[in-house]
């Protein structure tokens, strides 16, 4: 990606500095909540916009009431903002206001520079202003304009092609979950850096487990298993909640619950959305590397990647081996999909249409 195939827009005007960031380093540099999307059809559809909306307004609440620090970037007491009067809907429609303004001065300017094949990777960030937060009383869409600053990153992105073995993601569980995981906050693109140090060879995508069993999700996707159900027809996790009571197929889709410390994913969601309505068992539970025997498949999800089939994965042979400096320090063991797409992986990458 070029410097002048990037933009950033912050409260609507272009950002001066030039060349613009990459879209990690734009996000270390600020505080906030923040989603990801991209365009389909050659630019010409916003994936889930709506969608993204409503989890980048909850982000902003979550932080809001869990850790101010996280959407400020300030230790100073922000009592004077009250968390309670962002459970009004006037909250949600402010912020979706000013980042759709934002996104109609940003969107233009990108898809004029937009090369055949290539789509739009879109990256917004609401982050709160502590300059400007004294004298809060009411919460009005002018109010949160006042509050909040709204930064739009627009970036090109090709999206690979589904199907091809090669494409596959390489996986490695590498340290625990996050902390405030409900939310997408910028402040993770920086905490996540020191699980880099234990990212083995050609590994992909990071795992995050908080026993070195149950997998949680990936450092920036949402993780699935296809598994085989054991010789009496029941789930192997008994913990888990069977979402729409099937009990006749060979096989579940598993995926870990919000409450276990994942973030609801715009894509983990549709996903779960797409099996209800064509059939596919879903069972909204953690997956055990310990019955990784009965996994015929897996795959992730993102807004940018939609889905994308799972070739391989490595966990440390011991979770202690995890505070180890480097990754050469770690013994790993690995597990080998034989077929990669798999059939349910490729029946449901056929079912999504990309709907919008």
């Amino acid at each position: 990606m070029s410097s002048s195939n990037r933009f950033l827009f912050v409260n609507g005007v272009v950002s001066p500095s030039s060349p613009a960031p990459t879209v990690s380093a734009f996000l270390e540099s600020r505080p906030g909540a923040y989603t990801t999307t991209r365009t389909h059809g050659d630019g010409s559809l916003v994936l889930f916009w709506d969608r993204h909306l409503r989890r980048l307004a909850d982000s902003a609440r979550v932080l809001l009431n869990a850790n101010p620090s996280l959407l400020f970037g300030s230790p100073h007491s922000l009592d004077s903002f009250s968390p309670r009067r962002t459970r009004s809907p006037r909250w949600e429609s402010a912020i979706e206001l000013l980042v759709n303004e934002s996104m109609s001065k940003a969107l233009p300017a990108a898809l004029g520079e937009r090369k055949s094949g290539e789509e739009l990777a879109i990256t917004a960030l609401v982050s709160g202003n502590f300059e400007n937060i004294c004298g809060f009383e009411d919460l009005d869409e002018e109010m949160v304009s006042r509050v909040l600053d709204v930064c739009v990153h627009v970036g090109m992105y090709v999206p690979p092609v589904f199907g091809v073995r090669e494409n596959g993601a390489r996986l490695a569980v590498v340290g625990r979950g996050r902390d405030v995981a409900n939310a997408k906050y910028s402040d993770w693109v920086r905490l996540r850096k020191s699980l880099e140090k234990l990212r083995p060879p050609l590994a992909t995508e990071l795992l995050l487990s908080n026993d070195g069993d149950q997998i949680l999700e990936g450092s920036v996707t949402n993780f699935f298993v296809v598994c085989r159900k054991d010789h009496n027809g029941s789930s192997p996790d008994a913990t888990g909640e069977d979402l729409h009571g099937y009990s006749t197929y060979p096989y579940e889709i598993q995926t870990a619950p919000i409450r276990d410390g994942v973030l609801p994913g715009v894509m983990r969601q549709v996903i779960i959305d797409l099996c209800s309505s064509n059939g596919i068992p879903v069972r909204e539970v953690a997956s055990s590397w310990s019955r990784n025997e009965l996994w015929e498949e897996a795959f992730i999800t993102s807004s940018l990647r939609i889905l994308q089939h799972v070739e391989s994965i490595q966990v440390p042979l011991s979770w202690k081996l995890l505070e180890s400096e480097s990754e050469k320090d770690v013994t790993w063991v690995k597990k080998q999909f034989r077929e990669a797409p798999g059939k349910i992986t490729a029946l449901i990458q056929v079912i999504d249409k990309i709907p919008c």
